[in-house]
């Protein structure tokens, strides 16, 4: 609990700090270094949606409560190997699939429990009770077996098939999410909002006030993602993980902070309006940290992985789209294409780094 209260606090501080900084200074809004901080900031999250919440997310959404059967299975499958080369009898490997399930004692404990597990362990065990009591030969229990076991290989793969549909369905929906949001009016991006009418000198840009709050919700919207993000990772029990999400979440928020700062600044009415639309999106953060936390901390792993998979998919809309323009500007192109792949190498740099130590390693 410790550590959720200090992700969320730092994430707090950060978006207050970032967000009120134009409000109540007479902060040089160079545009030059906003755009490096962004193009920096969506280098850093490009790389840890690709090196870390999408792997992390796949490991997670791909675990099922059937992963020591698939263990199992391929140990059992090596014995039924050594039957049919000769090189064992099947008593004997009768007697070798009853240890690595085992031996007798276990064969009790299943009986003593009123539910009844149909799954391969289960089904292997009801094979070898039929073998010691007479009702089948050996041979006979060896043969049901390997049945046995290539049925659920076969599931598996079917299994493996699924998995993958789900990683990449979570990721799309949350860069679809976004993209949709984006399209109805509800975005994200307010980088270039105030950049139009920077010159214009003056606060009475009414043409902007009819979907200001549309923007400014965007912002927070995927501020409340980031969240998503940061307690999906600490669900996970993982501290590296959550760690270095959080850090990635950080380093995005602050220029989205401060950029949404200088958009309140220029098209609200008063002070008041500003430090209320950055309060909201400072909140955002810390508060979805603890709700996701709380949420996915009761359901099974496989959830957690499809919500930081969801996660990810926003991380990549929400760091291209913050860049693409200036990319695909000739004045701009080379420098804001430098400022990502600078971030990315600098993430990448952090985690091989972490990755040596033993620092990024996982709790689960």
């Amino acid at each position: 609990m410790f550590e959720l209260v200090t992700y969320a606090t730092i994430a707090l501080i950060i978006g207050l700090v970032c967000g009120l900084l134009p409000v109540f200074s007479k902060f040089d809004e160079n545009q030059d270094r906003l755009k490096m901080l962004t193009g920096i900031a969506s280098g850093i999250i490009i790389a840890s949606a690709f090196l870390v919440v999408i792997p992390e997310g796949f490991e997670l959404a791909s675990t099922d409560e059937h992963g020591a059967e698939q263990v199992l299975g391929g140990h059992v499958a090596l014995v039924l190997l050594e039957v049919n080369d000769g090189d064992i009898t099947a008593q004997q490997g009768i007697e070798e699939i009853e240890e690595l399930l085992g031996g007798h004692d276990e064969h009790e404990d299943e009986h003593a429990g009123e539910d009844h597990d149909e799954g391969l362990k289960s089904q292997i065990t009801h094979v070898i009770e039929e073998v010691e009591s007479g009702e089948i030969n050996a041979t006979a229990g060896i043969s049901e077996i390997h049945d046995l076991v290539a049925l659920h290989a076969h599931v598996d793969d079917e299994d493996e098939h699924s998995d993958i549909l789900l990683v990449g369905g979570a990721i799309l929906a949350g860069f679809l999410l976004m993209l949709i949001l984006e399209g109805a009016g509800i975005g994200h991006a307010v980088h270039e909002e105030h950049h139009h009418h920077h010159d214009d000198h003056g606060h009475d840009h009414v043409h902007h006030n009819s979907v200001g709050w549309m923007l400014v919700f965007g912002l927070t919207l995927h501020a409340a993602v980031d969240g998503l993000a940061v307690g999906a990772a600490a669900a996970t029990g993982s501290i590296s993980v959550s760690m270095t999400i959080l850090l990635a979440v950080l380093i995005h928020k602050g220029p989205a902070a401060l950029s949404l700062g200088i958009f309140s600044l220029h098209e609200r009415e008063s002070r008041k309006e500003s430090i209320q639309d950055v309060v909201i999106f400072s909140l955002a953060t810390p508060l979805m940290i603890f709700i996701a936390y709380f949420l996915l901390s009761s359901l099974d792993t496989q959830m957690i992985g499809i919500a930081m998979l969801f996660s990810a998919g926003t991380f990549l809309y929400v760091a291209t789209v913050d860049t693409l323009p200036d990319i695909h500007n000739a004045e701009t192109g080379k420098k804001a294409m430098l400022y990502v792949v600078t971030g990315a190498l600098l993430m990448t740099s952090l985690l091989v780094i972490l990755s040596m130590t033993g620092a990024l390693s996982h709790g689960h």
